[in-house]
């Protein structure tokens, strides 16, 4: 797991879903390029000899001796990983697999899978091993669905689709790129959206977690989710309170990342009527990611998504100089915001599927 409506928009469904389900480990990281997720591969040696699988503790499950206890440190996790490595009999390795089990009500039958070997490895069983060792966890787990990622034509979609799994939804993933030294000005999309007047309503933005008085409209906004393009795609149930929305914010600063904020205010009472969230590396350099925006549905078709996502790219270029660009993917089945990120200068970069294997 980096939102969106059907008329709201969707930056990321899956980012989303899993802030929302697992913001203690990670709730999004840009998906590997090129085909290295998933993806089994050709080799110079045709066969290797049975990979040894060895489950591993996932390193952020446990903070350790000596470690403070975080605030949530009373509440159960949201998710937890189980890991695998496959060695070679010299004890080399050779690939791993993490599958993430959800645990908060209306995602406690989910199972989120990420799988790699070595590009040398590849076709020579590993995946196949480290996968079978995932999937029989899912099952002895009670687990009835397992979802995965992987590059739209590679070998990890065959590899997948060859076990089982089924394509359930598409995703375009794009970059704006901010060259350096440039200021918000220079980028006319974000620059002429941002300025565009919308009668009734005004922009409230903030870093970190929602301020107090904003807190409970926040987490309601939420809702603005719920109808967002998934296809097929089973990733449950999110309800989500002032807590949640907090713990993600929380997490995100753990993890030395900045969280920022753009939300659009209903003036005739206060309440969001939608909002955008967009993360930065903690030293401003690299990628920014996209992590949702959506609109409720009582407020769409007044361009708010639009206009809320260009105030973000503009506030935090303005912020930091040195970002490289900006990330976002949204579902094919998602003209509306695909429309809104072209119209903001928006360049596709590749193309990745969901795929989700039922138990």
């Amino acid at each position: 797991m980096h939102g969106r409506t059907g008329q709201g928009g969707r930056c990321t469904a899956h980012a989303h879903a899993r802030a929302a389900a697992a913001p203690a480990q990670h709730c999004h990281l840009p998906p590997p390029h090129h085909g290295d997720v998933l993806s089994s591969r050709t080799t110079g040696r045709t066969t290797v000899d049975t990979p040894r699988i060895t489950p591993l503790t996932d390193p952020g499950a446990d903070p350790g001796p000596g470690a403070s206890a975080s605030p949530q440190a009373a509440e159960p996790p949201s998710s937890h990983r189980l890991a695998w490595l496959a060695s070679d009999a010299a004890g080399v390795p050779l690939g791993s697999a993490f599958l993430r089990l959800f645990h908060r009500d209306g995602q406690r039958h989910l199972a989120e899978l990420r799988l790699a070997v070595h590009p040398a490895e590849r076709r020579a069983g590993v995946g196949s091993r480290l996968l079978d060792a995932a999937v029989g966890a899912a099952r002895a787990e009670g687990r009835g669905r397992v979802l995965a990622q992987a590059e739209a034509g590679s070998a990890g979609e065959r590899f997948l689709a060859a076990r089982g799994f089924r394509t359930v939804l598409t995703l375009t993933f794009a970059r704006l790129p901010l060259s350096t030294g440039a200021g918000p000005a220079d980028l006319p999309g974000p620059a002429a959206a941002a300025r565009r007047p919308h009668p009734g309503y005004r922009l409230r933005s903030w870093a970190g977690t929602v301020p107090d008085e904003l807190a409970g409209t926040f987490a309601d906004s939420r809702r603005a989710m719920d109808d967002m393009p998934m296809d097929d795609t089973d990733y449950g149930t999110v309800e989500w309170d002032v807590a949640r929305v907090r713990e993600v914010a929380e997490a995100v600063a753990a993890r030395g990342d900045l969280l920022y904020t753009v939300a659009a205010v209903d003036e005739s009472d206060g309440t969001i009527a939608g909002f955008t969230e967009l993360v930065v590396p903690g030293d401003g350099r690299g990628d920014g990611q996209h992590y949702g925006t959506g609109v409720l549905p009582e407020h769409r078709g007044r361009g708010l998504g639009r206009r809320m996502k260009a105030e973000s790219v503009r506030q935090v270029r303005e912020r930091h100089p040195g970002l490289s660009g900006l990330l976002t993917d949204t579902a094919d089945s998602n003209p509306y915001m695909r429309g809104i990120n072209d119209a903001l200068g928006y360049v596709p970069t590749h193309r990745a599927v969901e795929c989700q294997l039922d138990l």
